[in-house]
């Protein structure tokens, strides 16, 4: 009877395991692709403006535009663990929602705000826009209605 080494045992129990982690995320993220592509699409598409807006007012930062980077790195790593958390344990379905859905309104306004910088959104329109989010905060006053 031939004798197993142990080396050839350890790297294949070490493959399967590396293995079995990959083949794991990659159905999670195949199964929830749209949640991971939003996010990605808010962080890039307020980077996209951001960078454009930084440009005009103090030219090219490297450093400033890296920072898109980081935060779709950060933001994909947060909703994988959100997922993860979600299919581990019953109930909490309602994660991924609580905290990805504000962050991804946010990164949205930061955009208009940032195309509203650039000229690329006329200031009373972008002023619109807010007070329509906002609309439980009441009407915004004027500068001609505060001298009134």
């Amino acid at each position: 009877m031939p004798k197993m080494k142990t080396i050839p045992l350890l790297a294949f129990s070490f493959t399967t395991a590396i293995t079995f982690v990959c083949s794991y995320f990659y159905d999670l993220t195949m199964n929830n692709f749209e949640q991971y592509l939003s996010v990605l699409a808010v962080v890039l598409l307020d980077g996209f403006f951001g960078v454009l807006s930084g440009i005009k007012r103090e030219g090219f930062l490297t450093f400033k535009a890296l920072k898109v980077l980081r935060t779709a790195v950060v933001w994909i790593i947060f909703t994988t663990v959100l997922l993860l958390v979600e299919k581990g344990f019953a109930g909490t379905s309602w994660l991924s929602e609580t905290i990805l859905i504000p962050f991804i309104v946010f990164q949205i306004i930061s955009a208009l705000k940032n195309a509203s910088m650039i000229g690329w959104i006329p200031s009373p329109l972008l002023n619109q826009i807010l007070d329509k989010i906002d609309f439980h905060k009441g009407e915004r006053q004027t500068k001609k209605e505060i001298e009134l």
